[in-house]
This record gives structure tokens, C-alpha cells and sequence, in this order.
């Protein structure tokens, strides 16, 4: 589906799903989307525990997968994530060892995830996903649609993001969401649209060409109107805005469009980290691409029956031993299993 069919953010779901055993060609880096870190020798402790891999760090997500089976593999959006520390936990690599506990929340699910360095000297590259994520958690203007934010100063100017450029200033711009419309200034940047009225800056909408799936003009009972349709994900909002002449209209309407397109071939989705020159970010390109197509190489082995089995978070911390119960099948008493699983389901989890 082209850009023109849908909003950016229909489109991109890597920071915003938790998938399994992914084809390894979707595990690699979409535009706007640049490694930040790569921990060799990471053992996903579990799902796969005693499985080497490696555990690739980016702006958008998380990226695991096993080396002996580059299909067992995991991708986790940092959108899903809901909390991210580290502690000591049993690993068949390392035994007792610091490792990276991820809760994350996806599809009414929640999932817990932990991976343990082989090497002790890179755990404390577990540092960076944590300040990455929370670099995440704080650019959300870069991505969602936002009403009745903190985004105009007192002096009715607009709170410039880092790395972002104002383009144009439109006074006198209508907003249509009642019947009577509400006066206010249009503010276009690099990365958004954002419109606010000019007698309480409070009122005041910040829409990312992220979640913007279509500009145009219609007619309306006000006239020709602006009409901005915005994602899916964001709710579908239909949001109108009139001024005049009809010219005007007309230049607003092709900027947006001409800075829209600009963004979706070169998305800047907000999340930056720095550090030591030596180990700086590097941008999407040819060096990335060739990095993820050697590391990744494609095999026919089996795929885990029910993946999701494995990282289902259940109140328990992994390793931690749940009391014990008579199994009729088995008559012994077995550890209480999990709600919603039986014997059979466990065989399924792990396939050699």
C-alpha cells in the first residue's frame, strides 16, 4: 500500500506491536528507524534460555534473534513497553547473572521478557536501553496527535522541538469544530501541523505529519474548507479549518502536502541518544543494511508452535517456583501451571 493510501502511521507498526518469530527480511531498519546499539552474545533468558543471539538496540524497538535460527526471533515496539529495569536472574549461559527485565503490554496481553549478556562487560549496555526508551516516552509530540498541550509560549510563539524548523505562519486561520469556528494562527514545521486560537493558547492542536493521512480542500456550508484526515491509530479525526481569500487556502494546502511527503521519505520520529563519538548512532544506510543482511541469514527450520506461550507474564518472576499440584495425568504432583495452559501446551513451547 502506498503512502498515499494511508496515513504513516497505519503503516509502521515496529514501534507499536510485539511480534514473534518474525521473516528475518522485517527485521530489518525502515527509514527514519537507525541502530543505536548491538549486544552480542545476548541470551533471550526467557523464552529461549540457554540460546545465544544477539539483541540489536534502535530508536523504534528492540530486535532479538538466535544465532543458530535466525527465525526464532522477537521484535518489541518501545510503545509497548510499560517498564524496564534491571535485575539478577538464572540464565543456563551464566547461571546467577544481572540481566534486562522488559513488561510490556500488547493485544490485551501482557508479556515479560528478560535477556542476559554472555559477557559480563556489556551488561551495562543494558543502560542504554533504558535511556532509550525513556527518550522515547518523552518525544511523543514527534508522533501523536495532541490537543491542548503546553506548545505556545506566552508571547504566542511556538515551543520549537529539537530538530525542528518552522516553516510558515498563517494568521486568521479558522478552526471548524463548532458551529460558530474559533480564530487562531496555523503554524507549519518539518514535523507538524499545529494550530492554535490567538485569544487562549491553551486551545491549540499539534497534529505530526506522522498521523496525517490526507490534506485537501472541500466545500462546506462555511465555503471551501481545509480538510486534514488523520491516522487510524490516532482515531480517524476530522479536522477543518477556513480562511480567506481561497488563494490562501491554496498555499496552505500545498505546503502541507509538499512537507508531508518530504517527512514520509525521511521520517524523524524524535527519539535521540548521544554518547561518546565511538559509539555514536549511525543513520539507516547501505553500511546498516548490509550489517542486518549478513547477521541474518534465512532457514527453514521449524517455527515455535505458540511463541506467545513463552513470555506470557503471569505475576510469577521467572526462575521463582510456583506451588505444587496433583496432575490426574501424570499422578504426581507437578508445579501449578499457568492459567489457561496444560501439559501438551508446554511440549509446544520450545521446538529443537
Amino acid at each position: 500500500m502506498s503512502l498515499k493510501d494511508e496515513a504513516l502511521a497505519d503503516s509502521i507498526w515496529q514501534d507499536r506491536e510485539v511480534r514473534f518469530d518474525l521473516d528475518p527480511r522485517l527485521l530489518h531498519l525502515i527509514p527514519g528507524e537507525y541502530l543505536v546499539s548491538r549486544i552480542n552474545g545476548a541470551e533471550d533468558s526467557k523464552g529461549n534460555n540457554g540460546d545465544k543471539g544477539i539483541l540489536r538496540v534502535t530508536n523504534l524497538r528492540l530486535i532479538w534473534y538466535a544465532n543458530t535460527a535466525s527465525r526464532i526471533n522477537l521484535s518489541i515496539g518501545y510503545g509497548t513497553i510499560n517498564g524496564v529495569t534491571t535485575k539478577l536472574a538464572k540464565s543456563k549461559l551464566r547461571g546467577n547473572a544481572e540481566s534486562l527485565y522488559l513488561m510490556a503490554h500488547f493485544a490485551k496481553t501482557r508479556f515479560e521478557f528478560i535477556f542476559t549478556c554472555i559477557d559480563p562487560s556489556q551488561t551495562k549496555l543494558f543502560t542504554t536501553v533504558i535511556s532509550i526508551h525513556r527518550a522515547y516516552e518523552t518525544t511523543k509530540l514527534y508522533r501523536l496527535l495532541k490537543m491542548r498541550g503546553a506548545i505556545i509560549n506566552n508571547e504566542q510563539q511556538l515551543r520549537i522541538l529539537p530538530n525542528e524548523q518552522q516553516c510558515d505562519r498563517f494568521d486568521g486561520v479558522w478552526n471548524l469544530s463548532n458551529d460558530h469556528g474559533t480564530l487562531g494562527t496555523m503554524i507549519l514545521t518539518n514535523i507538524r501541523i499545529v494550530w492554535f486560537c490567538t485569544t487562549s493558547n491553551s486551545y491549540n492542536v499539534s497534529i505530526p505529519y506522522f498521523q496525517v493521512h490526507i490534506s485537501r480542500i472541500r466545500n462546506s456550508r462555511f465555503g471551501p474548507v481545509l480538510v486534514i484526515e488523520t491516522s487510524t491509530v490516532s482515531g480517524e479525526y476530522l479536522l477543518g479549518f477556513r480562511v480567506d481569500p481561497q488563494e490562501k487556502l491554496d498555499i496552505i494546502n500545498r505546503s502541507i502536502n509538499a512537507l508531508k511527503n518530504a517527512f514520509c521519505l525521511k521520517p524523524l520520529f524524535g527519539v535521540q541518544f548521544s554518547r561518546e563519538k565511538s559509539g555514536s548512532p549511525q543513520p539507516v544506510g547501505e553500511l546498516i543494511k548490509q550489517k542486518t543482511e549478513e547477521d541474518i541469514e534465512v532457514d527453514d527450520r521449524p517455527l515455535r508452535p505458540d511463541a506467545y506461550a513463552a513470555y506470557f507474564a503471569d505475576g510469577f518472576v521467572s526462575g521463582q517456583v510456583r506451588p505444587p499440584t496433583y496432575s490426574p495425568e501424570l499422578g504426581v504432583a507437578i508445579e501449578q501451571l499457568k492459567d489457561g495452559f496444560t501439559l501438551a501446551d508446554l511440549w509446544k513451547i520450545h521446538v529443537d
